[in-house]
């Protein structure tokens, strides 16, 4: 299982993510900021859940490349 989460209001809008993530991550229209897609909201963070263990190197890719540290992503058995 691959658990990923975002702290969006922290997003800065630069696109990273979308760029190395794009099936996982879009800009929202409305404030530019970024949408880790298929999550669920709690306490203002955004959580994926996935057993699609494909999308843990990009994810993790946009984690690192991310400027204000807002990505996690970890492998969870």
């Amino acid at each position: 299982m691959v658990v990923v989460t975002l702290q969006r209001n922290k997003c800065i809008g630069c696109n990273y993510c979308v760029e190395l993530a794009p099936e996982q991550f879009q800009m929202s229209k409305k404030d530019g900021k970024s949408v880790l897609l298929r999550s669920q909201e709690k306490k203002g963070f955004f959580t994926l859940k996935s057993p699609d263990h494909t999308i843990f190197e990009p994810c993790d890719q946009a984690a690192k490349a991310c400027p204000v540290k807002i990505i996690s992503v970890k492998n969870v058995k």
